[in-house]
């Protein structure tokens, strides 16, 4: 058998196999964690945007090895290290200065990193909890009783 038909045949059974429109792939009824749904709460967020911001004030005071052990021009030591080699001719000055922007510019992002995903949870906190108190205000009857069931399902459909 050549490939091209063993391949035609292997494509027909397939195509049998799966029944003709779209498939989402998912877990079956049965599988452990069934009727489960990803549930994040406040805390969780919290949490998670409190370990970000101490990360971002860690890093920011331990992880400056550009302004580390700076002199009177603000000149950081490892800094002043790379232009006396820079100086002395030696390739090592140059290749020091490579190195520490490198490091900074990478520093510079993860700092960023961290201070944007302790802003955007403090930011999602605050609007899930504005959207939350919208729909409450949205589902009650004008005089602040529940809205019946029959009311609330003409929204899902």
């Amino acid at each position: 058998m050549t490939f091209g038909e063993e391949w035609a045949r292997l494509v027909a059974e397939a195509q049998q196999r799966q029944p003709v429109g779209m498939r989402l792939n998912q877990l079956e009824p049965s599988s452990a964690g069934a009727g489960m749904d990803l549930v994040v709460t406040q805390d969780d967020l919290g949490a998670v945007g409190h370990e970000a911001f101490l990360l971002h004030g860690e890093l920011h005071e331990k992880a400056d090895i550009v302004g580390a052990g700076a002199d009177k021009n603000g000149e950081g030591s490892t800094a002043r290290a790379a232009r006396e080699f820079a100086e002395r001719n030696m390739t090592m000055g140059g290749e020091l200065y490579t190195t520490l922007s490198v490091w900074d510019s990478q520093v510079k992002t993860v700092l960023q990193m961290c201070a944007h995903i302790s802003n955007h949870l403090d930011y999602s906190k605050k609007l899930h909890g504005n959207e939350d108190a919208a729909i409450a205000a949205a589902i009650r009857g004008r005089d602040g009783t529940a809205m019946p069931v029959s009311e609330i399902s003409k929204y899902v459909r």
